[in-house]
């Protein structure tokens, strides 16, 4: 069987499978398991890219049984069941399958307005958070290197695009950096008077938390020095800042040289054309629609888990995905193993969600129970030991927590200077030593 994504969902399908006496391709473009909640932590200088990334082979090294390839599915042959995927220098491969558990997860979305990606990234892989690691401490370093006012202060404004959880949780760190982290490093500037702003349409933050913990939010960020605007819509967005559409149909222009988008996710490629294949129905944002048993209608050997597929209106959780994988691994050993019992649908249990806004501070929904403050950090702190994938990730990600809880230094801090749009890579000085004009270019070489 093939297993498409090494996200939550693959991991989870190929942990079900392990005792059933199957052969498991898992393949995945990046070759590693990526615990994508953190990954603002990451941006922000918490966490290392080795805590929150693993190995995809390191990781399922105890499962004979599988096998990793890297290289991204670009096609399904439903009709003789075989995976087109490219592999990183380009070449092709063709994957044949029994069974076809589909969890590539989905991508950023910008509603349309793909022009804005190059002046607001979004976060949802390795290299994009450590791009916006680049983009938020190289801003200090122009603002500290530039000498007109106004200019310095658009360096030190930040807009995020998004009140959900990352855009929440990325404005508590960036504050946090201008205010604690940074705090009397610079001789010029005064990091303390960045300004963070969050830009989004609804009506509230964290909309999914229900409104008494959105209210909670709002008041955090606010003493934090947030500035929340909400109802407002992002119609244009350049290297100097951002143009956002009011509820009364009015428009203000914020000058911003740091802009990051942290609104919407759509499905990628491969769901179009899975879909095309296969004639499922896919929703608004492009995920496949499936049966109760995650399968596609007309196509009990394909599943799609996580967050590619649309069920039930659930969630684009971690949670979700975990299920959801684990459900369709257990579905295909008992198949295997000739249970001739009907299938019980797939069922969400929500174990809640929880979102970081500054250190000691957090917000939780379990069900009906609500937490937030300090109670609400250290249930969130709980759930993330729990689930990061492997023991010396969660030993580094609970020294690193201690240390920014206890002094509010981040050990992770180092980026590569960002080229600016448009603008052409510096040409790299040439190696050795420099070249004498007397010497002979066409002497051969010397005997070593």
């Amino acid at each position: 069987m093939v297993i498409l994504g090494g996200g939550f969902a693959g991991l989870f399908a190929v942990r079900a499978l392990r005792s059933a006496p199957v052969a498991v391709t898992l393949v995945d473009s990046c070759a590693h398991h990526l615990f994508q909640p953190l990954l603002y932590q990451c941006a922000s200088g918490i966490l290392s890219g080795g805590q929150i990334a693993q190995p995809l082979r390191a990781v399922l090294r105890r499962h004979p049984q599988v096998r990793c390839l890297q290289a991204t599915a670009t096609d399904v042959d439903v009709a003789g069941r075989i995976v087109h995927a490219e592999r990183p220098d380009g070449g092709v491969l063709e994957l044949p399958y029994d069974d076809l558990i589909v969890g590539v997860g989905v991508r950023q979305s910008y509603f349309g307005h793909d022009e804005f990606a190059p002046y607001a990234p979004g976060m949802k892989t390795l290299a994009d958070a450590l791009a916006v690691r680049t983009k938020l401490y190289q801003a200090f370093e122009m603002a500290e290197a530039s000498t007109d006012p106004q200019e310095r202060a658009q360096w030190l404004t930040f807009a995020l695009v998004g009140g959900g959880p990352t855009g929440v949780e990325l404005a508590g760190q960036i504050r946090e950096i201008a205010g604690h982290t940074l705090e009397r490093e610079f001789s010029t500037i005064d990091p303390g008077r960045a300004r963070v702003l969050i830009f989004d349409g609804s009506d509230g933050l964290l909309g999914a938390f229900g409104p008494e913990l959105s209210r909670r939010t709002a008041r955090t960020l606010d003493a934090l020095g947030v500035e929340v605007h909400l109802r407002s819509i992002v119609t244009e967005v350049d290297d100097r800042g951002l143009t956002v559409r009011r509820k009364d149909g009015g428009t203000d222009r914020v000058e911003a040289r740091t802009v990051l988008w942290t609104a919407g996710v759509e499905a990628p490629p491969l769901a179009t054309a899975l879909a095309r294949a296969t004639g499922a129905e896919q929703d608004r944002a492009g995920r496949i629609r499936v049966e109760p048993d995650l399968t596609i209608a007309g196509h009990p050997e394909i599943r799609v888990v996580g967050d590619l597929m649309s069920l039930d209106k659930l969630p684009g959780l971690a949670e979700v995905a975990m299920q959801s994988g684990a459900y369709a691994g257990r579905r295909i050993r008992h198949t295997i193993e000739g249970r001739t019992r009907a299938p019980r649908p797939f069922r969400y249990l929500d174990l809640g969600s929880a979102a970081y806004i500054s250190r000691g501070r957090a917000v939780v929904k379990m069900g009906r129970f609500r937490a937030s403050g300090l109670i609400g950090w250290l249930i969130w702190l709980f759930i993330h030991i729990a689930f990061l994938t492997g023991f010396r990730s969660r030993l580094g990600a609970v020294l690193s927590w201690a240390v920014v809880f206890a002094t509010g230094s981040r050990r992770e801090r180092a980026f590569t200077p960002e080229v600016p749009h448009g603008a052409a890579a510096p040409a790299l000085p040439p190696s050795g030593p420099p070249a004498d004009p007397a010497v002979n270019r066409h002497e051969p070489p010397r005997p070593a």
